[in-house]
Formats: structure tokens, sequence, C-alpha cells
């Protein structure tokens, strides 16, 4: 794969998540379904409070912390990605295929990109078994570079 290019293996839809919870014996509220439905298609890796606000907006009983216990759930069932990239809060990453992180000092944003890491390996392993690498590039998105300031 070249550079620059994601294999995006995105969140299923939300009625294989739904069966997905049953299967694992969780409990389907009307709540989870549209957290479900708020992940699908988004690829802007939001924040626990992001989607909070977008399923809130046409569903007011939903609590924060409802969409913290389901996105952990999901993170835990290898749906999503929980990622923490210092950005302030924990972001969860519909994309579960390989591929690392652009990351806006500025903005926030968070971008998907391809990296070859196969030759990248520590000097040093000191018996450390090495199962997974993730780069995360810093820096400013093409909108805030070209911004003032």
């Amino acid at each position: 794969m070249r550079p620059g290019l994601t294999t995006v293996v995105a969140v299923r839809s939300p009625e294989e998540l739904t069966a997905a919870f049953r299967e694992r014996g969780l409990k389907i509220t009307p709540q989870r379904v549209a957290i479900f439905r708020a992940l699908h298609g988004n690829t802007a890796h939001p924040a626990a409070e992001t989607v909070y606000a977008s399923v809130a907006d046409g569903m007011p009983s939903i609590s924060l912390r409802t969409v913290y216990q389901t996105l952990n759930d999901l993170a835990e069932m290898g749906e999503i990605n929980a990622l923490d990239l210092g950005t302030g809060s924990a972001r969860f990453d519909p994309n579960v295929g390989e591929h690392h992180h652009l990351v806006c000092d500025r903005c926030g944003s968070v971008t998907d990109v391809h990296v070859d890491v196969s030759g990248l390996e520590p000097s040093d392993l000191r018996g450390f078994r090495v199962d997974a690498a993730q780069v995360i590039f810093r820096g400013r998105c093409a909108s805030c570079a070209a911004g003032p300031g």
C-alpha cells in the first residue's frame, strides 16, 4: 500500500452491532442503537462528548455515562478503537483497520494515514515483545496551517 492511503475497516452497521451486543448478552436500548447510528460512517474520531451531543439532540434522556459505557463496550469487543492521542479526551476510532494518525495541535482534528512501519523497531527491546506499533504525527492540518497565526 502506498504511504498516505489507509485501509478502512469501518464500524459495522447499527443492525450488526445490535446483533453483536445481543450475542454477548448486553442489553439493547434505544440509546445504544442511537449511538451505533452516530458511529456508522463516522470518520472524525469522535470524543464521547461529541457522540453524546449528536445523539442528545434527538434523545434528551440519554446520559453521558451511557455513551461512555457503550463506547467502551464497543472497544472491548474490538468494534472500535479507543485512542489516547493527547487531545484532552479519549477519542474513538470506528476504523479498526491497520492505520496511524495525523493530529492537529491547533484544532484537535484527527485523520487516518497509512505508514509502513515494518522496518521501524526499537534498538534495544530488552526482552519486550512488540505486538503492535502506532505512529502519531503532530502538526497542523491544512485548514489551520493556512489560517492566521
